[in-house]
């Protein structure tokens, strides 16, 4: 199972709060702006993680998870299926606590890595959609 009702709410709830969003970028037409958004409103702060580095909501947005100057709780991933293990993996590396991919972003191999490397993984799943549940 790769959205188990206790490993959704652990991260959503029981992990720390910043929570970088990969692909998130200042266009209000992609559904990581409406996500991240949502997860504003729950409390969580928002790290925008795009190529163009742009701020999203308030928040500075950095290229890459590797130039975060700071601890990042869950890695939220928005990028498609085939570019989403490099980024579980950068995630593993800087030290998350967590991956959530999001709806659409498959990769079993990546989920198994990340979960091996002792972090909580959610795939296929929307935080937007839990959290409200909770």
């Amino acid at each position: 199972m790769h959205g188990d009702p206790a490993t959704i709410r652990k991260i959503l709830t029981e992990l720390g709060d910043t929570w970088a969003v990969v692909g998130l970028s200042d266009n209000r037409d992609r559904a990581a702006y409406g996500v991240a958004r949502t997860l504003q409103r729950f409390g969580k702060r928002v790290v925008p993680v795009h190529p163009k580095a742009e701020t999203v909501h308030g928040e500075q947005g950095y290229a890459s998870l590797s130039e975060i100057p700071f601890k990042v709780d869950v890695v939220d991933v928005f990028v498609n299926s085939s570019l989403a293990g490099a980024v579980a993996d950068e995630a593993v590396a800087v030290g998350a606590q967590a991956v959530w991919f999001q709806l659409g972003v498959i990769d079993e191999d990546a989920f198994a890595r990340t979960r091996e490397a002792g972090l909580d993984m959610v795939m296929d799943r929307c935080p937007a959609i839990e959290i409200p549940a909770l």
